[in-house]
């Protein structure tokens, strides 16, 4: 396993946590059939269904 020569700077390092936390996490796709936004690998909160299965029931109220 690679290691560091040096120890990083604080600055250094908070420099670089502040550049990951600008990028977005969410990669939200759209359902095929609902239309409604979605996270991957997560069923469908709209219709409540994953790769094409009714797995959990949702209620319309």
């Amino acid at each position: 396993m690679a290691l560091p020569k040096r120890k990083s700077s604080k600055s250094r390092t908070r420099r670089t946590k502040a550049e990951n936390m600008k990028r977005s996490l969410n990669k939200a796709g759209f359902d095929k059939e609902s239309g409604a936004p979605s996270l991957p690998h997560r069923v469908c909160p709209a219709t409540g269904k994953y790769k094409g299965r009714q797995v959990i029931t949702v209620s319309d109220e």
